[in-house]
């Protein structure tokens, strides 16, 4: 069984990684392990966990995380909006669609961490992009009217990867103004798992191409 393992920002990218795709990998012969981004150690040993303040803490936990020799790949899901100034390749992103830019960046984290054992994934533009693949399927997490008006907002974009990155229009504060109960760590992952992992790469083709890659290392 090779093991892979994921550093992720949140509980909701946790539950998302041990929910759908830990299981779906783990037929393929993977052991997909989340980590969550330690953004601050105490002196009595203790941690927080959670967001991306600073690059450097996402660097120190990804070179932490390679000293595992015994992990086949060592990947990430962090949210490409609202990543920190300091991260690399964000402040020379090229001017294009939001796949050229997002690129651009994954380019440069691999550049910065330097190891064959590196594959970043920066998901385009949060996690409830995902949401929006199938609002249809998330009764468990909206009431009618709200999936009518998230479903307009899918139909206005060709993927919900592409639903933007400016602070009132990204996916969850487009979520927030149609649904102010919406809870991320709790709402966000039932409805995800509601619409189903094949759904979802169908209509995600960044989150697709690198599923594909994790698939491959099955193959290796």
């Amino acid at each position: 069984m090779k093991r892979v393992l994921i550093l992720v920002e949140g509980q909701t990218e946790e539950t998302f990684v041990r929910e759908v795709l830990a299981p779906h990998l783990l037929r393929l012969g993977l052991a997909l392990i989340p980590r969550l981004v330690v953004t601050k150690y105490v002196k009595e040993g203790g941690s927080f966990k959670g967001g991306v303040p600073h690059y450097a803490l996402v660097q120190g936990d990804l070179r932490r995380l390679l000293g595992d020799t015994g992990a086949t790949c060592v990947t990430t899901m962090l949210d490409y909006y609202g990543l920190p100034r300091d991260f690399p390749g964000l402040a020379t992103r090229p001017h294009g669609n939001c796949y050229t830019r997002v690129e651009h960046v994954e380019r440069a984290f691999a550049e910065d961490i330097t190891h064959p054992r590196f594959l970043p994934y920066l998901a385009l533009h949060e996690f409830e992009a995902m949401v929006f693949a199938e609002p249809s399927q998330c009764s468990i997490s909206f009431s009618t009217e709200e999936i009518t008006k998230l479903k307009a907002i899918r139909a206005g974009v060709q993927s919900p990867e592409e639903i933007n990155e400016h602070p009132d229009t990204a996916p969850s504060k487009r979520v927030l103004a149609i649904s102010p109960g919406y809870q991320k760590t709790l709402h966000g992952p039932l409805a995800v798992m509601s619409i189903g992992l094949s759904i979802i790469r169908a209509a995600c083709p960044h989150f697709a191409q690198w599923l594909s890659k994790l698939e491959a290392l099955a193959e290796g």
